[in-house]
């Protein structure tokens, strides 16, 4: 099963992501998690990845699409996955070629997520409040119509991503099944 997850910075994408992983038998595929493995090499496409995340400012699409492609070739892949941060914008739906099963969005609202990472304890590099804010601003501009796409092609599956953990998980199973 192929499967992707959208929300807002701060829904809980890497929450459920990891324990449909688990649950699914399916690797789970964080496209911030590769970005910000990338950010720490000592190499041109290192820094910029860098600087263009610390500045909350969503990596270009064709570098996007070339950095999933490659990782979606892996063997591992293969047979299904669950993955966040990635299509999140509709050029990038576009020239997204993999049969996707399912999409699950995580509704969230600005100030529950501000609340989340800012409640974290582990703030990363590139979560300072204005790339944080930044990013928000970015969600609403280039993702939801990415969530219209997949509405429209009936694979789009809404979940209150403001409940408890396993309620979330537990409503999330039962939808795609």
């Amino acid at each position: 099963m192929k499967i992707i997850l959208i929300g807002i910075q701060g829904a809980g994408k890497s929450t459920q992501g990891n324990l449909l992983s688990e649950k699914l038998d399916i690797p789970y595929l964080s496209t911030g998690h590769i970005f910000r493995e990338i950010a720490k090499e000592k190499t041109p496409q290192g820094r910029y990845i860098k600087e263009t995340m610390n500045a909350g400012i969503l990596i270009p699409d064709e570098k996007t699409i070339e950095i999933v492609n490659e990782y979606l070739s892996r063997p591992e892949y293969n047979k299904g996955y669950v993955m966040d941060g990635f299509p999140r914008t509709t050029v990038q739906v576009e020239a997204f070629k993999e049969k996707i099963d399912k999409v699950i969005y995580l509704k969230v609202s600005d100030k529950e997520a501000l609340w989340r990472i800012a409640g974290r304890g582990d703030n990363r590099e590139d979560e300072t409040l204005q790339a944080i804010k930044k990013r928000i601003e970015s969600f609403h501009q280039f993702t939801e119509p990415v969530l219209d796409y997949y509405r429209e092609k009936g694979l789009l599956l809404e979940v209150d991503g403001e409940k408890e953990i396993e309620e979330i998980n537990q409503e999330i199973l039962e939808k795609i099944k």
